[in-house]
């Protein structure tokens, strides 16, 4: 068997005689705790808070920007002034990608309807069915980058250079969420939702992805019935022409960095960037901070990483300095797969054991 395929997403339990050596060494880690920034509580506590302003302003913006997107897609549509709208809003469209992580924590809006609803409407923009993506990403949470548990591992060492290429245009990940809607709506439970999806679960799993299979159908219906493709470059389509942004950041998140250990430090990176892309990022450039403390709402998460930053890694100046050094890693990981960058810490702050 390849040294890839033995890292592949296997859950623990299925994984019988692979990688035998390293699972010994990681039955130990996931016993122990995650490392935890120190920091006085009433800080955390203020810093948890949540609040309505914020989240109105930022979904505010974005709601106009799609919509006024949208609306000019359609009245151009026809003529090469539709392209620029579409980029606009395919874009707009993609950002559901992370609106609907955020919307996942609950930590948005102060009132609790308001992040399941813009939960639930980004969900489906961004092709995550809800039920099964909130189960999927508390297990991305608990097991972070620990290969066999953690199901949403973007760039495993070695990395699949031809998907990591493909899912710049959501085209991997976006045919996969498809397939596995249509398979919960037929009544099966993929293999990875077997094991950390609970059984009381699992029918609204199924139902949902039905209600998802029928806004499909709909879209289909209606370019049909209007003779035009306008329906379909406007629901679900616009994940995949803009899902090349949403991707840009999301592979800054984990790739590269450490496997299996008990340290967001290393295995998360956090960079500062322009306020146009934290707005469109939702400020998850502050990726190891959101880790150690998702329960921070994401406009907070600035304030969080300066009170934690003397006990973190150097902060990457830029998007770009991560790519600098992303791309060599995962070059490197081509040929040596258990090789990873390693992130300095501060003297005073060691690695969790």
């Amino acid at each position: 068997m390849s040294q890839a395929a033995m890292k592949s997403y296997v859950l623990v339990g299925e994984a019988d005689n692979v990688h035998s050596l390293d699972n010994d060494r990681f039955e130990d880690e996931v016993e122990t705790q995650w490392f935890s920034a120190s920091i006085p509580r009433k800080q955390m506590k203020a810093l948890m808070k949540r609040t309505n302003r914020e989240a109105t302003i930022h979904f505010g913006i974005w709601g106009v920007l799609l919509i006024g997107s949208c609306v000019g897609a359609v009245m151009t549509w026809g003529t090469w002034w539709t392209v620029p709208f579409l980029l606009v809003y395919g874009v707009m469209y993609s950002m559901s990608d992370h609106h609907a992580h955020e919307c996942s924590h609950g930590t948005p809006f102060r009132i609790r309807w308001l992040n399941e609803g813009l939960y639930w409407i980004n969900g489906f923009m961004t092709l995550h069915e809800t039920y099964y993506w909130r189960w999927s990403h508390t297990r991305h949470h608990t097991d972070t980058l620990h290969v066999g548990r953690d199901p949403e591992i973007a760039v495993m060492a070695p990395a699949d250079v031809a998907r990591l290429f493909l899912d710049f245009f959501f085209i991997t990940s976006g045919f996969t969420q498809i397939r596995n809607i249509v398979k919960h709506a037929f009544g099966r439970i993929t293999g990875d939702g077997d094991h950390f999806i609970p059984r009381a679960e699992r029918r609204k799993v199924i139902w949902n992805s039905r209600a998802y299979l029928a806004i499909f159908a709909a879209t289909v219906g209606a370019a049909v019935a209007w003779q035009t493709w306008l329906p379909i470059f406007l629901v679900v389509t616009p994940r995949f022409y803009g899902g090349f942004f949403p991707q840009f950041f999301n592979i800054t998140q984990h790739a590269g960095l450490k496997e299996n250990c008990q340290d967001h430090r290393l295995n998360c990176r956090t960079f500062v960037t322009n306020p146009v892309f934290e707005f469109l990022y939702m400020k998850m450039n502050y990726h190891i901070e959101h880790h150690m403390f998702p329960a921070v709402p994401f406009h907070r998460l600035p304030k969080l990483h300066e009170a934690i930053k003397d006990q973190c890694p150097p902060v990457y100046p830029s998007v770009w300095a991560c790519y600098r050094e992303m791309i060599p890693a995962i070059i490197r990981q081509l040929k040596d797969p258990y090789w990873h960058i390693e992130r300095p810490l501060p003297e005073n702050s060691l690695p969790a054991k």
